[in-house]
């Protein structure tokens, strides 16, 4: 053999070897663990712009705040602007691989907060929600899991979902931002997950009504397993949210909410009241789901 050919034969034995060292050592890397404190950040940091309202400088703020820690994280961005009953929409939707191909999973949650405490008395119900609960609990599961979640997972979607939450105010609806999404959907997930008020310190997670029960039996048995007692596999509530456009489509849907939240809609849904354990109870929950697929 001469001295060119032993060069080239040590130098494919050294990308054989390399390649397969490096293959090893990934499968021995434990993924990353969600951190309920790290998603008590991300709800810090939503309600230090103050209330995302429709068209306010806190909304592009924070749509700001998601995108940059989706691109830190490795997730490919999109921003979908668009309409929905005349008013202005934007989604945010992060994948991972070819934007094309229908996700197993797809986890929403919606990034808007309202724009009236109408569940409050007297003045207070003309001021804006904070929604560190109503909003900025799911944003912050997502944000989590979109650290954590490793790209050979099952194929997910992220998707934050714009103007949710203003329904019965000045010609809104309710879930605008997820329908508007639901119609110009080119692909089907297989499932849809919704995470909406979820940090709540006493957290109480019935099985919505209208959710898809044995997708729901699946998720709660999942938190079963963990020994998370918040995720209480009795049905309650029938609500009103952003799962319900991908129902409609027949697409097998879920919505993980504690509506029992007392300080929903009132100017006390205040980031004191979230909870870094009930963060981590649901997001360690998805991320053994998604991960057992």
């Amino acid at each position: 053999m001469t001295t060119r050919r032993r060069l080239i034969f040590f130098f494919l034995l050294l990308l054989l070897v390399g390649g397969a060292l490096g293959l090893f050592l990934a499968r021995q890397t434990p993924p990353a663990t969600f951190d309920g404190e790290q998603a008590y950040e991300h709800v810090l940091a939503q309600v230090s712009f103050g209330p995302r309202l429709p068209g306010s400088e806190a909304h592009a703020q924070v749509v700001d705040y998601i995108v940059s820690k989706l691109k830190g994280y490795h997730w490919n961005v999109e921003l979908q602007d668009t309409e929905w009953n005349g008013f202005a929409v934007r989604n945010i939707l992060a994948y991972r691989g070819n934007p094309d191909a229908a996700p197993e999973v797809l986890l929403g949650a919606h990034y808007d907060s309202r724009l009236y405490a109408d569940q409050d008395s007297g003045p207070a119900r003309s001021q804006p929600v904070t929604g560190a609960n109503d909003g900025a609990s799911g944003v912050a599961v997502l944000l989590e899991l979109a650290r954590v979640l490793p790209s050979a997972s099952a194929p997910v979607w992220l998707v934050f979902f714009d103007a949710e939450d203003n329904g019965n105010i000045q010609g809104r609806d309710w879930i605008m931002g997820s329908r508007a999404f639901a119609a110009q959907l080119t692909v089907q997930p297989q499932s849809v997950v919704i995470v909406d008020m979820v940090g709540d310190a006493d957290l109480n997670l019935y099985i919505e009504l209208n959710s898809s029960r044995t997708l729901a039996e699946e998720i709660w048995a999942q938190a079963a397993s963990l020994g998370y007692a918040q995720f209480i596999p009795t049905a309650k509530y029938s609500i009103l949210d952003d799962h319900l456009p991908f129902l409609e489509m027949g697409i097998p849907a879920v919505d993980i909410i504690d509506f029992d939240y007392p300080y929903w809609h009132t100017g006390a849904d205040t980031a004191d009241k979230v909870s870094p354990e009930s963060l981590e109870a649901v997001g360690r929950t998805l991320q053994a789901w998604i991960m057992g697929k």
